[in-house]
């Protein structure tokens, strides 16, 4: 297994749910949602400083946004499940785009960071899982977004020291710059990585 994935990161066997003050969440919904535990047993707060990130139009793919909405379902009503493969990756963006922008009429650099890291735990998932599918769901409270990629190997990811010139190895990295607070609920067969980032509602 792949060092970046190894298991065993949480004391006493399993993840411990924590919550910051003001965002616990409002209860399960989807039928996993074992609050917000993090690697250690406490959720990632944002890094120092942010990534350099390439820019994106959250406008460009609007037509295939669309249409992905109608081919799997609404990740912000329900889970999503998509197939284990590279290409899922852009399903999952054009997902979150379509949500995040039009539905919860949030703003373009919201929906381009949350696009970012939702493509990065994706790939974390279809990499180093060995899973046929993985789940997608999002969830919106007031002042919060939250984005879940479920999958079912129980293998905990780990945040790796990056390099500057490094070219891979940039996931987790990247999600602990820009969101606000993330981590890793460890379910009774697989586990739920997620994100949250805090957002001004309009």
């Amino acid at each position: 297994m792949p060092s970046a994935y190894a298991g065993g990161l949480v004391r006493g066997g399993g993840a411990q749910g924590a919550y910051s003050p003001g965002t616990a969440p409002e209860g399960p919904a989807g039928g996993h949602d074992g609050g917000m535990a993090g690697l250690e047993g406490m959720e990632q707060p944002r890094g120092d400083g942010r990534a350099t990130a390439s820019r994106w139009s959250p406008t460009v793919e609007d037509e295939h946004a669309l249409k992905a909405l109608e081919s799997y379902g609404n990740p912000a009503e329900a889970e999503v499940l998509l197939p284990s493969r590279p290409e899922s990756a852009a399903t999952a963006r054009r997902l979150v785009q379509v949500v995040v922008l039009r539905h919860w009429n949030l703003t373009a650099g919201t929906t381009e960071d949350a696009v970012l890291l939702v493509s990065e735990l994706v790939g974390n998932a279809v990499r180093h899982t060995g899973a046929r599918v993985f789940g997608l769901r999002l969830r919106h409270r007031r002042g919060w977004i939250r984005v879940e990629v479920r999958d079912p190997s129980r293998g905990l990811p780990c945040l790796m020291p990056v390099q500057e010139l490094d070219v891979s190895g940039r996931g987790l990295f990247l999600v602990d710059q820009l969101a606000d607070r993330w981590g890793v609920d460890l379910l009774p067969r697989g586990k739920t990585t997620w994100f949250e980032m805090r957002v001004t509602d309009r």
